[in-house]
């Protein structure tokens, strides 16, 4: 006797999500900047949470962790790294599952995500990645800087970026790996009745940090009446090498924007990213 055995595929089905004009809501349309969005864990509204298609994990890092007041009980140790794209790996401390809220107005939808722990200085959060956006249904639309999913009654919500929050997350990762600067950065979420904790969320950003030079340096008086400062770590050779260099060569320092001859455009050009309908201010 043969028997035939098939293999039944069940086929996801999904309500169709579609992106408009009207779904434009950010301040600035020529944009490329990340999707940064608000979700709600353990009732607190965490922002700075970045949307981000190309990781197959889900991250929450160790010092949101702590803010969001979660036992150490809490956690399964786990020490396998991970990867990013170009071989750098990142140790991991263990992981967490999370009952985690997508809010659209009135209408919410709560999904478990499994968050990987990591301990790492950075500007977000929450970087949310491929298994957690696949399990809410998104379709992101990165020209309208929103996200669309199903509810469970099949209603398409909608949520948008915070373009501000997404550029001043942009701007504190480019800066050098400083203390990290706490501020208050936490809401109630409109029309919500949870108990938000008043603690801070917020990891780094908040505080301009000077750079000041990383050792003692003492003046070098130049012929123009400029004088510039050198390290005191130079030797008495280097700095014999060093000096008449820079004596020789002051013409070349612009000591004002006047002396500053440009840039051909041809070999780069800035663009100011601003609100176009903006008001002057005098």
């Amino acid at each position: 006797m043969w028997y035939h055995i098939t293999h039944s595929h069940h086929r996801r089905r999904m309500p169709p999500i579609t992106f408009t004009d009207d779904d434009f809501h950010d301040l600035d349309h020529q944009q490329h900047d990340p999707m940064v969005i608000t979700v709600e864990i353990e009732n607190y509204a965490v922002k700075k949470v970045l949307v981000d298609q190309g990781s197959f994990v889900d991250i929450l890092y160790w010092a949101t962790y702590e803010k969001l007041q979660l036992s150490d009980t809490a956690m399964v140790p786990y020490d396998e790294p991970i990867y990013g794209f170009s071989g750098e790996h990142v140790s991991t401390r263990g992981y967490i599952d999370l009952h985690t809220v997508f809010r659209d107005g009135a209408q919410t939808k709560t999904i478990p995500i499994r968050f990987l722990i990591v301990d790492a200085p950075t500007s977000y959060n929450v970087p949310l990645g491929c298994p957690s956006l696949n399990t809410l249904g998104t379709v992101v639309s990165t020209p309208h800087l929103a996200m669309k999913f199903p509810s469970p009654s099949r209603d398409i919500l909608t949520i948008h970026c915070d373009q501000r929050l997404a550029r001043k997350c942009y701007m504190a990762n480019l800066r050098p790996q400083l203390p990290i600067q706490q501020t208050n950065h936490i809401e109630r979420p409109p029309g919500s009745g949870i108990a938000l904790s008043s603690d801070d969320l917020d990891p780094r950003v908040g505080q301009d940090v000077c750079l000041e030079p990383v050792e003692e340096t003492t003046p070098l008086e130049l012929l123009n009446g400029h004088s510039i400062k050198l390290g005191t770590g130079l030797d008495s050779g280097e700095r014999a090498i060093i000096t008449p260099i820079l004596v020789e060569h002051t013409d070349l320092f612009a000591w004002s924007t006047a002396d500053r001859a440009g840039v051909d455009p041809l070999v780069a050009s800035h663009k100011l990213s601003i609100y176009k309908e903006a008001q002057y201010i005098s």
